[in-house]
């Protein structure tokens, strides 16, 4: 399939869930995320959900995080230049929802990309080769092509894999995990 095709299937698929089922699948990939041996890392990049699409609940990996006393970083974004910033997440950090109701660091001490040792990523699919598909709009991409190289890149998803994303492109960047309720995808 397409990337256009598999952004609204996996839309409709979200829409289904009930805010329980949606909880639940989130907890899944929370315990599945804990057997990852990536929990010696310092500094890792969380998106925070937007409820609004039935985005998996981030709270989750933000309490193990934090159990774990971690560096959390969040994002803003800025939809002129397609970029993000990031932000060190402290008990002093403000949220607002922006216009796409992500909640967003309203400031902070900015954290450098070369600090990133783990980046959670957002999608919507994803295929058995580690390729995703996105919003659109390239935000990740742009972010995680500036990241050292060495940085795990983990998706999350409600949904098992697709056999293939035929539009990928090698400006996109893979993945080198996927994390789903039931199963770890590593590429």
């Amino acid at each position: 399939m397409f990337k256009s095709e598999l952004r609204k299937k996996h839309k409709e698929l979200r829409q289904k869930l009930t805010p329980e089922k949606v909880e639940e699948l989130s907890l899944a990939i929370a315990n599945q995320l804990i057997s990852l041996d990536i929990w010696d890392k310092t500094y890792y990049h969380l998106f925070l959900t937007i409820a609004e699409q039935k985005e998996i609940d981030t709270g989750f990996i933000l309490h193990i995080l934090s159990g774990k006393d971690k560096e959390i970083v969040v994002s803003k974004s800025d939809f002129t230049t397609l970029r993000m910033t990031h932000y060190l997440l402290t008990d002093n950090t403000k949220f607002q929802k922006n216009a796409y109701n992500i909640p967003e660091p309203i400031s902070g001490l900015e954290v450098p990309l070369s600090k990133m040792d783990v980046v959670f990523v957002p999608l919507l699919a994803f295929d058995i080769k580690g390729n995703r598909v996105g919003y659109g709009k390239g935000f990740y991409d742009k972010f995680l092509s500036e990241c050292k190289p060495e940085t795990i890149k983990i998706g999350l998803s409600f949904f098992e894999a697709e056999e293939i994303i035929e539009d990928a492109s090698k400006k996109d960047i893979q993945l080198d995990y996927c994390v789903t309720p039931s199963k770890i995808y590593k590429f």
